[in-house]
């Protein structure tokens, strides 16, 4: 697989790369039990701020004690918001150090491929015992050499909806098409009751809602053969055509600029009638059903439903955001990094994290996909399945590092959000393949 050159990577995201190996792996996988490290190790681990507060409160209150305890070191555990995690990446990489551990999204490993410790040994051993990788999750983490991230978990993205605002304009299914969602949206908006959505340059909800829409259109940014641009399509201005209006007529268009949590903020504060999003709303509205309630006084839990992304001309399609975790080539903890992420992963781990996400994240191997939990509540049942339906970014082309680099520089997302903001769709898409060419060559 093609690498990135300096020049390139540089303008992706404004820092250079060393490349460094890891030795000795073997040794430690196949050890009975953990190594003895000294005392004065101390792991640093930076995540994002987790959509579930619950995820991040057992790793604190007990999780992380148990590692430590474990494995004989210490751990920091730092959290920061969403979109500051790609920046930290490359800072740490541009002066050598930082944290030992950095998780990133989607196919973003890829572009600090070379900065970036082989964690193949780790990875391979985990998912020999878990009934394999999705392939989303390899897709991502694998460069056509070696894994170069350890997958960590799959967010599940659905539509989440408030039923009885749907039946009020007579509406009992959530629709299947978009030309259907749109004149659903219509009723909704004139009700007060506007669909919400990101076109932002925000991680999670604005590039899962528009690559996806984009194929079901029939439009890609590249051919299969990872080279051939072929954006600007009939079907691409096509797509954009009817967004322009769909957004005029059905959205909440403040949503222009929202972040990944301003979505949830408005969906439950009774602000919008739907929104693309992982399953944290309805969590959340579980977790206080007190303070979610409903215009009628109902608690919010009982009114939410969920349904993928409705189908266009060209099929329906999904992306479900993607989390690994990068063991940084300048670490000098990169042993007691990988045998901490061989730990966590660990089914019986694993598992005490996963409970209490109940749904929202998915385990990025297979096995997690039978756990007991999914029988639980009738409501989460579409996220069950999402890690086998997602497309990776840049298809029909590979999830590389140019695939990458067009992700991070939100070009298709921003060409919809040109058009909506007034320019033409024609010039949109123009303007949009002429940057994606920039990164493809």
């Amino acid at each position: 697989m093609a690498r990135m050159t300096r020049r390139k990577f540089l303008k992706a995201s404004g820092a250079g790369a060393l490349a460094t190996k890891t030795r000795g792996m073997a040794g430690i996988l196949a050890a009975s039990a953990a190594p003895a490290y000294a005392q004065a190790t101390t792991l640093h681990w930076l995540k994002w701020n987790d959509f579930v507060p619950a995820g991040d409160q057992i790793l604190r209150q007990s999780m992380l004690a148990e590692g430590e305890k474990a494995l004989g070191l210490k751990i920091n555990l730092e959290t920061i918001g969403l979109n500051d995690l790609q920046p930290r990446a490359t800072a740490a990489i541009q002066v050598q150090a930082g944290p030992d551990i950095i998780m990133i999204f989607d196919n973003k490993a890829q572009l600090y491929a070379d900065s970036c410790a082989d964690v193949s040994a780790v990875c391979e051993a985990i998912g020999s015992s878990q009934g394999g990788y999705y392939d989303l999750a390899k897709a991502n983490t694998h460069d056509g050499k070696k894994w170069i991230a350890v997958p960590y978990c799959i967010i599940g993205v659905m539509i989440a909806y408030r039923k009885s605002w749907f039946d009020e304009i007579g509406v009992s299914k959530f629709p299947e098409t978009w030309e259907a969602y749109r004149e659903v949206g219509k009723k909704l908006k004139a009700a007060g009751h506007p669909l919400g959505q990101t076109l932002g340059h925000t991680v999670g909800d604005a590039p899962a809602f528009a690559y996806p829409y984009l194929w079901s259109w029939g439009g890609r940014e590249v051919e299969a053969d990872g080279k051939t641009v072929k954006l600007n399509t009939k079907e691409t201005i096509e797509s954009v055509k009817f967004m322009t209006a769909f957004w005029k007529e059905a959205h909440d268009e403040s949503g222009l600029a929202w972040d990944d949590s301003n979505n949830n903020r408005a969906f439950l504060s009774g602000t919008i009638s739907a929104t693309l999003n992982g399953a944290s709303i309805y969590i959340e509205s579980l977790r206080k059903p007190d303070q979610y309630r409903t215009d009628k006084g109902a608690p919010m839990k009982t009114d939410i439903l969920h349904a993928p992304l409705p189908s266009g001309p060209a099929g329906q399609f999904g992306v479900h955001p993607f989390q690994c975790m990068m063991v940084m080539g300048y670490s000098k903890n990169q042993k007691q990094a990988m045998e901490f992420l061989k730990w966590f992963h660990s089914t019986e781990v694993y598992d005490k994290w996963f409970n209490v996400q109940k749904g929202f994240a998915t385990g990025p191997t297979k096995q997690w996909e039978n756990h007991k939990m999914w029988g639980e509540d009738p409501v989460m049942l579409p996220y069950r399945v999402a890690p086998r339906l997602g497309r990776v970014y840049g298809h029909a082309g590979p999830a590389g590092p140019k695939a990458a680099e067009v992700l991070s520089k939100y070009i298709i997302i921003d060409m919809y959000a040109k058009a909506v903001q007034g320019m033409s769709a024609e010039d949109a898409v123009k303007w949009a393949e002429a940057e994606v060419r920039k990164v493809y060559g």
